[in-house]
């Protein structure tokens, strides 16, 4: 499988919205969107494009592709397990990626990008009902419980991804206990428990075409 190793800022620019991909560091005053809020190229501050449907139905596609760091490939699948689901099919999508393991360590605030939350589930920090899963897709359900068991230097940096994310609302649908770096999930996600701005309908219709 390929491995994007371009700048994440560029991404954010090119949808013209913060996607956060950087974690904490797009908060700042370094962040590009703060300074250059224009498509990247040569041509991106002066080129005034009207989209078409289709075109705005592939520019919300590739954002939500982004905001979860997925390829199409990985994309197609979840969609087409959505519309096996019986449910509205983009709502069952976005519960399916919000269900990944490194979206809900993100939400938990145990990470401060799903980049860096990867990272930690690939290092065999967490564990789900007792046993240590490290495949970040891994699907958590209604019940589960979570726990971060860490090695010498693991729990340190934890520590300092939640301060960071100290004042990051978490998601009805988990509990957390910080002290002891556990998490439990109360419900399946709910479409009001995604804030950040997405339209799965036109992502629905561009699959449907």
């Amino acid at each position: 499988m390929g491995k994007y190793i371009g700048s994440r800022c560029r991404m954010c620019r090119r949808e013209g919205a913060k996607l956060f991909l950087k974690g904490t560091r797009c908060s700042t005053h370094r962040c590009a969107m703060e300074r250059r809020a224009y498509a990247p190229g040569f041509h991106g501050k002066t080129q005034r494009v009207k989209l078409s449907n289709y075109g705005l139905q592939l520019r919300e596609k590739q954002k939500v592709k982004r905001i979860y760091g997925l390829y199409e490939k990985q994309f197609r699948n979840y969609f087409a397990k959505a519309v096996r689901n019986k449910g509205v099919t983009g709502e069952i999508l976005l519960q399916f990626l919000e269900r990944r393991l490194d979206s809900v360590l993100l939400n938990l605030g145990f990470c401060s990008s799903r980049r860096q939350a990867r990272q930690v589930v690939g290092h065999g920090v967490v564990h789900v009902n007792g046993r240590k899963v490290n495949i970040a897709s891994f699907l958590v359900k209604k019940d589960d419980e979570l726990a971060l068991k860490f090695k010498k230097k693991g729990q340190e940096a934890i520590k300092n991804n939640m301060e960071l994310t100290k004042d990051r609302a978490i998601p009805a649908w988990l509990s957390l206990d910080k002290n002891q770096y556990k998490a439990k999930v109360i419900r399946l996600p709910e479409r009001g428990d995604i804030t950040f701005p997405v339209n799965e309908q036109l992502i629905v219709e561009l699959y449907s075409r």
